[in-house]
């Protein structure tokens, strides 16, 4: 399939902006970010958790690969977007904004506006592991709900999609049999 690279303005979105985008875009497509892989690496003292009991969002990393979707935003909308996008993801200053080259499904590429972890901030938390990651997202709850439902509405929307991140589906599971939604051994 011949690519083709396309000149509007992109945001990638491979969290909360996949099932809560929060601004007006013209199209939606599920998109692959190279050199960056998701992680709930970020403490969230706000939106997922507090001061006294952090939750973990999601950031990029470098390495990998990410899945995600990329919205086209209507060239009159750009400026009002970034703004939204802006207080909405650089409320605790833990992210970077960045402009990364973006393969779309459909073969398009293009450069896509987004946020990547910072990791010389105080909120960010690094790879934590799986338990310990579990036991932060169960137990955490900010001014927009409960951590875990945060991971579960992006593991759905990955799935939706066709994708299949591994880390997430286990963090899910683990979380899951800790809340007792799964017992430990048995299949998702």
């Amino acid at each position: 399939m011949m690519t083709r690279h396309c000149t509007d303005f992109w945001v990638f979105g491979y969290g909360s902006l996949m099932w809560n985008p929060g601004f007006a875009f013209e199209e939606a497509v599920p998109a692959v970010l190279d050199g960056y892989y998701r992680s709930f690496c970020i403490y969230s003292h706000h939106y997922r958790g507090t001061p006294a009991r952090p939750g973990l969002v999601l950031g990029l990393n470098e390495g990998g690969q990410c899945s995600g979707l990329g919205f086209r935003i209507a060239p009159d909308q750009v400026s009002a977007v970034q703004d939204y996008l802006r207080e909405r993801e650089l409320i605790g200053y833990a992210y970077r904004e960045a402009t990364l080259p973006l393969a779309l499904r459909d073969g398009r590429t293009c450069d896509a506006y987004t946020f990547v972890a910072d990791p010389t901030h105080g909120q960010y938390a690094g790879e934590l592991g799986l338990e310990r990651s579990a036991e932060l997202i169960m137990d955490a709850v900010g001014c927009a709900g409960l951590n875990r439902d945060y991971l579960i509405q992006t593991v759905r929307r990955l799935e939706a999609h066709g994708f299949h991140d591994p880390h997430l589906f286990a963090l899910l599971r683990e979380v899951e049999i800790r809340t007792g939604t799964i017992e430990a051994g048995s299949g998702i």
